[in-house]
């Protein structure tokens, strides 16, 4: 099996139960066949952008595409709680730490809101730069982020 099909069945596997550490995602890849070393799949989760979140049952993995499975894309509010870590702001800037992985579906998810106020984001690994139109705007969407940290 290639490398684009392990990462598919990784990805079917995150999406469709809760998986709590490697060791048990690599069981379970062996059950289906797939033998992989601990360095390979760890690997494949950061090509991913695999995180680990907590959730009600305990900490499980997810990823962009399994949080967003149902509606093609993750909603703000659905991800941003879990992956969130500190907000600062300068000028008409935003820049939001978030746990590791965590920075690309964030900034996705806001992306995709289309709020005028956000000229754009940058993200890495676990750092997002939003840019707002203004600072009343900045003011107004680091607001907002706030509040839903806290949900």
């Amino acid at each position: 099996m290639n490398k684009q099909e392990r990462q598919r069945v990784i990805q079917e596997l995150i999406a469709t139960r809760p998986i709590g550490s490697q060791e048990e995602l690599r069981q379970l890849l062996a059950e289906r066949g797939l033998d992989v070393t601990q360095s390979t799949l760890s690997r494949d989760m950061r090509d991913l952008r695999i995180a680990r979140i907590p959730s009600p049952a305990g900490i499980r993995y997810t990823s962009a595409v399994a949080a967003s499975a149902d509606e093609g894309r993750a909603t703000l509010a659905s991800i941003f709680p879990q992956l969130f870590a500190r907000l600062d702001v300068v000028g008409e800037l935003i820049v939001v730490k978030t746990v590791v992985a965590g920075a690309q579906p964030i900034a996705e998810a806001i992306d995709s809101e289309g709020n005028p106020d956000v000229l754009g984001t940058i993200a890495g690994e676990n750092t997002i730069l939003l840019i707002c139109r203004s600072e009343a705007a900045r003011e107004r969407i680091a607001k907002r982020l706030l509040a839903l940290a806290k949900r």
